[in-house]
């Protein structure tokens, strides 16, 4: 299921493309109508991303993710469609989001998608002392 919003995303080109670095957004206003039921969805978005060529401008996911206030969409299709949109706009090497969405009827979900480049691998981590 694809969600269409008329909301574009703005990028601007990555000041450090050679190197592997991550980019986390927290986004703690996120709302949806439920498609059953209409009543609203509350969410807390967590966005980190490994740029390649661009990183997504901050104005614009604002303004794509306020977007989603009126659309009648399971957390499910809106984790993924989201996780989609971004990595079809900046081509990151590594991206994950986490849904966290708001206890409804005694049971609050958590939604994580992720995207991955082809032949990406993450650096080694470092344990330092």
């Amino acid at each position: 299921m694809t969600i269409h919003t008329n909301t574009p995303l703005a990028a601007f080109a990555n000041p450090k493309p050679e190197r592997d670095y991550t980019i986390r957004l927290r986004i703690p206003e996120f709302t949806c109508l439920c498609p059953i039921t209409g009543q609203p969805d509350f969410a807390t978005l967590t966005l980190a991303y490994v740029p390649a060529t661009a990183c997504v401008e901050l104005k614009s996911i604002k303004l794509y993710i306020a977007s989603f206030r009126d659309v009648g969409a399971f957390h499910e299709a809106v984790t993924n469609d989201i996780v989609d949109t971004l990595a079809a706009t900046i081509e990151p090497r590594f991206m994950r989001l986490e849904s966290a969405f708001w206890t409804r009827g005694g049971i609050d979900t958590c939604v994580i998608a992720e995207h991955r480049a082809e032949g990406w691998q993450p650096p080694e981590p470092v344990d330092l002392p």
